[in-house]
């Protein structure tokens, strides 16, 4: 389904002279920035570190298409006393930070009703189902196709009954997903590295992953600065609209845009709300565990050759340039307290429990580089905010993809391209605008 973009003047926008800031070099940015670059927009990539610094570099790397439902479901009602109560849980939730976390957790609630949810489900749909196909032309031109691997992955099972494992394949199978349930001896066939305790595994066929979240975001925006684009590494502090456009500061130095795109992800709260939009956004704290490979030749025999996640451990195994990374678990905590980095570790011996080789690792030696933090930006109901701002003709949105930055970017880069333009967009893009929040 289409719908017409947004325009300011109702006249397809001139595109000579119109200067473009995106704010935000991760992944979104960098795809909203070469395609605004590739349609002959004046474009400047700011970010207060540089490219792919935050979620962009230390992600799972997982294309991760299978992915269309919506976090808020009721039977995670039953589990928040848990939360509270198990730091080290898949899923935890600081006591301290709790009081400032209960808006967002009643909007969540208010997103677990079936009407609700299946509505959004099929938004995430909408975005995910193409999703991969919108980076090939891109990381073609960027001689890049190596960074994107298309063999599927797994979602593997220890203990659970295989009536509930059906209805999980049938539940993914319902919503369109290509999925095949398999039994031990085509898991380990696919993947001779995993552990006999694995009974079962649901095979997402059409998904793919990248062997370097960092690379395939550098690839992407030296191909947009090959075009034109200039990057400056700015730390915005304040940003306003006049009737000449935008004004974008650091509290020193002033850059003006006639335009400009919000792509900041978990730091995308303050920036809107200095131009009076509510963005009920909060920080899921993701961790992950670099493992070298097992010896130094060019092919580790004990790898992975797809990501591997558990249904039972919660968590995902993705075979990377570098060796394997580990990650996984949410932990709601905000963006000042200091990363516990115990979380990190424990995806090590969830890890040994379903790999039957693995690389030592010792969390007393370990190197500081092996463990990452990241910030996930996450909004009640799981949908990523994509539009023109409601009260801004020069103000265009693209944050809040939460665990579906790196499958949803280059997807995400292109209808903005035909938002600002004033194109029909690829798909509906109601369901995404702030508006739903203001």
């Amino acid at each position: 389904m289409k719908q017409s973009g947004q325009r300011s003047n109702g006249q397809l926008l001139n595109q000579e002279h119109n200067s473009i800031a995106v704010i935000g070099a991760g992944i979104v940015g960098i795809n909203c920035a070469l395609s605004l670059q590739s349609q002959g927009f004046q474009v400047t990539l700011i970010d207060k570190e540089g490219v792919a610094a935050g979620c962009s570099q230390g992600n799972a790397g997982h294309f991760a298409t299978e992915q269309v439902f919506p976090l808020a479901e009721v039977s995670l009602l039953w589990q928040l006393p848990k939360l509270l109560l198990d730091p080290l849980g898949s899923m935890a939730l600081s006591p301290r930070y709790f009081p400032k976390a209960v808006p967002w957790f009643i909007r969540f609630i208010a997103n677990m009703p079936a009407r609700v949810r299946n509505k959004n489900s099929d938004a995430i749909k909408s975005l995910n189902k193409e999703a991969i196909s919108y980076y090939l032309p891109l990381l073609k031109e960027a001689q890049a196709e190596h960074l994107l691997i298309q063999q599927g992955s797994l979602l593997v099972y220890e203990k659970t009954p295989l009536s509930i494992i059906k209805q999980q394949w049938q539940h993914y199978h319902d919503a369109g997903i290509a999925v095949e349930l398999l039994d031990k001896t085509q898991v380990l066939a696919l993947e001779p590295n995993l552990s006999q305790k694995i009974t079962y595994a649901l095979y997402f066929t059409e998904v793919a992953h990248t062997p370097s979240p960092a690379e395939i975001c550098q690839q992407l925006a030296q191909l947009a600065f090959s075009k034109g684009t200039e990057f400056k590494q700015l730390s915005v502090k304040n940003i306003t609209t006049n009737a000449k456009g935008i004004n974008i500061t650091d509290g020193e130095q002033t850059l003006c845009f006639d335009k400009v795109v919000i792509a900041t992800g978990a730091w995308s709260k303050n920036l809107l709300a200095q131009l009076d939009y509510k963005l009920p956004l909060e920080v899921e704290r993701g961790y992950s565990l670099d493992l070298p490979k097992q010896d130094n030749t060019e092919v580790d025999e004990s790898a992975l050759h797809r990501p591997v996640a558990s249904a039972e451990r919660r968590f995902i195994m993705t075979p990377m340039q570098h060796g394997l990374r580990l990650s996984g678990t949410v932990e709601f905590a905000g963006l000042q307290q200091k990363p516990n980095f115990k979380r990190a570790d424990m995806l090590y011996q969830h890890a040994k429990n379903i790999i039957s080789k693995i690389v030592k690792f010792d969390e007393n030696q370990a190197k500081d580089e092996q463990r990452w933090l990241g910030f996930r930006p996450s909004l009640p109901d799981s949908l990523p905010v994509i539009c023109q701002a409601p009260k801004h003709s020069n103000v265009y949105c693209a944050l809040g993809h939460q665990h579906l930055g790196l499958t949803q970017g280059a997807i995400t880069g292109k209808l903005i391209a035909q938002i600002v333009l004033g194109e029909e967009t690829d798909i509906d893009i109601k369901p995404f605008c702030l508006s739903r929040f203001n």
